[in-house]
């Protein structure tokens, strides 16, 4: 028998000002099953409201006046002693609930379903539901009542056949009611489709002594495999052009750290990279490979987790959220491609993937191996300074060479009359590539057919109605659609604002993009690849294998085709516009836009055939344009780190976000007045250590997102232990402020 009594309980669904942890007195029946770790059913508030909590710690002492837990959910500990660490560690850098840091490291499948006296897993099931026209209403179409939306939506499902229920919604425009009457009419049918919980890879085995390194991959492998020797913690910085053949060095290291009986950790940015990867690792290590992400099933992510926290798992691969997976005995990590925004969770809790992956190196005496061609500035900095060693590959694998990049001048291809999204020289050029039976890859960083619809007499464009966000045409379904939110209707007929029934269709979306080059190129098998054409994994899948095997001639689409890939007869790139996202309203825009273009880049070129990039723009003189078409990474550092100098961004200093929403933009911004004023007066009486800047309240770039106005006020500081706690009570006391109890609140760091 136990001799604790107490447990201190991390309870679900408190709010960041209310969260701590409580005590509630351990029942005597099963009290060996109540250990740290173990989730529990407790009760909650005034009410007694069950409520699912995990145990943060045991104690001796009264009861007196304590609740007593419901029931236990698990008789063994779901986290092991270093992820509920790590949970305390989110909490404080982060400013998230207990509660929050827990449930982050859980599969979606664990997540425990509370209905008045009884609960339930929420283990995913392994169908998805599919959806067809009735024979009936095939046969007779005539003899059933139907809206204008619904034949519409009858007519799209005969001509694919069958479609899951998200694509239907999708592409017909319809909500869930709609399919469901269009079901109770008998229109449509329904029926479960079975989804296998094994993630199945085809791939082909491999042994990891025909991996061959050349004498600069070598140097790297040596370098860190002593370190992983060592079982010492420490973080190395792996820069190289795109080509040098990274992921060779990632196989030797990892074959490496298994072999010495330790675990090994691959994070990728992208779900469109994972079957790739999968294939390689898969083809190398066999069953011993598991996989997390996203796109996969409730069932399969539940069943990826257990075989890993079983130790039946020596490898993961996975996206951000795989950076917790219950690894027992971690000797490396590898966060490729290290400066994608993607490995930055924009929802509670807010954390960092390279951040958390430090601090599991430091429990487990790992390596972490950060690699990129375009790293972040922040790294990059970190490295030339000696917080982690930096290490090179300066040369293209197999000595291929990088492709020549050919900067093209928009505005000269305007004044000769030409207004496609085309110059001369590409179509030149691709046709040339149609001509070899060589492969093309066309970026435009934007989905959709038009991206604006705007009025020519008061020239404002048509918003979204619940943000301050332009809704953009998508012509497969017929809608006009905002991707904040996810709002679509018909489109519009009348300007909001004055009125008028001229309307204009500007911009260009990857949609609109894809009719062009049908146009110029009539006889090119094209494959369009966005948000909009995979809605899976499997999507992805599919369509990269098909070009891999030379089933298209053309692979257009958005920032997902241009990082990562590996397509050999891929001889020609051409980057449409990346103009725009050189103005994104936030200090890393210039970053994001040289990494974006030098990723696409060098997507060609790398087979035998040399490899050609055109990089249209409408400035071409632009720095930021003129290094990228030269892979030129350590000038783009040196003109970006004078900038974050001069204006005191990272890495020279910590950023800490406080994003203030509401339903009322007045009441929104009164609160950041209100929240501005009590951190001058607690700056003013405390004296922080180190300097602290403020800046604010102003209007979020998108100044209102999902029917919120949003706001926010910048802190320029050093993230320390003292600022961190200045702002969780800042955080705490503004939300007892009765007037803006209702007000929505939280901190971001860097």
């Amino acid at each position: 028998m136990s001799e604790y009594n107490i447990a201190e309980v991390a309870v679900s669904g408190t709010t960041y000002s209310f969260d701590r942890l409580f005590s509630y007195f351990i029942p005597e029946e099963g009290r060996d099953n109540f250990k740290v770790g173990c989730r529990v059913i407790v009760p909650f508030g005034r009410g007694d409201k069950q409520r699912l909590g995990m145990v943060m710690g045991l104690k001796s002492g009264s009861t007196a006046g304590l609740k007593e837990i419901i029931t236990a959910v698990d008789t063994e500990p779901v986290l092991s002693g270093e992820l509920m660490r790590l949970a305390l560690y989110l909490r404080e850098f982060t400013f998230c609930t207990y509660f929050d840091a827990i449930k982050v490291m859980l599969p979606p499948g664990m997540n425990i379903l509370i209905k008045d006296n009884s609960y339930k897993a929420a283990i995913g099931d392994s169908t998805v539901k599919m959806v067809r026209l009735s024979d009936a209403y095939a046969d007779n179409p005539e003899n059933f009542k139907v809206t204008p939306k619904q034949l519409n939506a009858a007519k799209v499902l005969g001509d694919c056949g069958e479609l899951s229920a998200k694509e239907f919604y999708y592409l017909c425009g319809v909500t869930a009611d709609i399919l469901k009457r269009m079901i109770s009419n008998g229109i449509v049918e329904d029926y479960e489709c079975e989804v296998l919980r094994n993630v199945d890879t085809k791939c082909i085995s491999r042994n990891i002594d025909d991996v061959i390194l050349s004498s600069e991959q070598q140097t790297v492998y040596e370098s860190v495999a002593r370190q992983i020797e060592l079982r010492e913690p420490e973080c190395f910085l792996l820069h190289g052009v795109t080509g040098s053949g990274k992921t060779s060095v990632f196989e030797k290291l990892i074959h490496k750290t298994v072999s010495s009986g330790r675990q090994a950790l691959m994070l990728i940015p992208e779900i469109a990279l994972t079957p790739q990867a999968l294939r390689l690792f898969k083809g190398l290590f066999g069953e011993s490979v598991a996989v997390i992400h996203s796109s996969l099933s409730l069932g399969q992510r539940l069943d990826e987790y257990k075989r890993i926290k079983r130790g039946e798992a020596q490898i993961v691969i996975g996206t951000r959220s795989a950076v917790f997976a219950p690894l027992k005995n971690i000797g490396l990590i590898v966060m490729d491609e290290e400066g994608e925004r993607s490995y930055k969770s924009e929802s509670s809790p807010r954390y960092n993937t390279l951040d958390v992956a430090k601090r599991r190196c430091i429990e487990h005496g790992a390596v972490l191996l950060l690699a990129s061609a375009t790293p972040t500035v922040e790294s990059y900095y970190n490295a030339k300074r000696g917080k982690y060693k930096l290490l090179e590959l300066k040369q293209r694998y197999n000595s291929c060479s990088l492709p020549e990049v050919s900067v093209i001048d928009m505005n000269l291809e305007r004044d000769a009359g030409n207004s496609t999204e085309f110059s001369r020289e590409l179509v030149s050029e691709i046709n040339s590539n149609l001509r070899n039976g060589e492969q093309t890859i066309l970026l435009l960083n934007r989905r959709g057919y038009h991206t604006v619809i705007s009025c020519c007499d008061c020239n404002k464009p048509v918003y979204c109605p619940n943000c301050s966000v332009p809704v953009t045409y998508h012509k497969a379904n017929g809608l006009i659609m905002c991707h904040y939110c996810g709002y679509s209707d018909e489109p519009v007929t009348k300007c909001g604002f004055c009125g008028s029934e001229k309307l204009r269709h500007m911009g260009f979306g990857t949609q609109k993009l894809e009719e062009e080059v049908e146009m110029f190129f009539p006889n090119a098998r094209i494959l369009r690849m966005d948000a909009d054409t995979t809605f899976s994994r499997y999507a992805y899948e599919k369509g990269f294998d098909a070009f891999a095997k030379g089933e298209y001639d053309i692979m257009l689409g958005t920032q997902m085709i241009s990082k990562g890939l590996d397509f050999p007869n891929v001889t020609l790139v051409g980057v449409l516009s990346v103009d725009k996202a050189l103005y994104a309203g936030d200090f890393r825009s210039y970053e994001r836009t040289f990494s974006l273009i030098t990723q696409v880049v060098g997507r060609g070129g790398r087979g035998d055939k040399k490899g050609r990039a055109y990089l249209q723009t409408f400035m071409p003189d632009h720095y930021v344009m003129n290094l990228a078409a030269k892979q030129d990474y350590k000038g783009f550092f040196n003109e970006e780190i004078t900038s974050r100098r001069t204006m005191l961004f990272p890495p020279i200093c910590d950023i800490c976000e406080l994003l203030i929403s509401d339903a009322d933009e007045e009441t929104a911004l009164a609160a950041g007045d209100e929240l501005l004023k009590m951190i001058k007066e607690r700056m003013i009486a405390n004296k922080p250590s180190t300097p602290v800047k403020v800046l604010g309240p102003v209007r979020c770039s998108y100044g209102k997102i999902n029917g919120k106005f949003r706001y926010r006020i910048i802190v320029k500081c050093k993230n320390t232990a003292e600022i961190r706690s200045f702002i969780s009570r800042l955080l705490t006391d503004f939300s007892k402020i009765k007037e803006y109890s209702k007000v929505a609140v939280y901190a971001d760091n860097n």
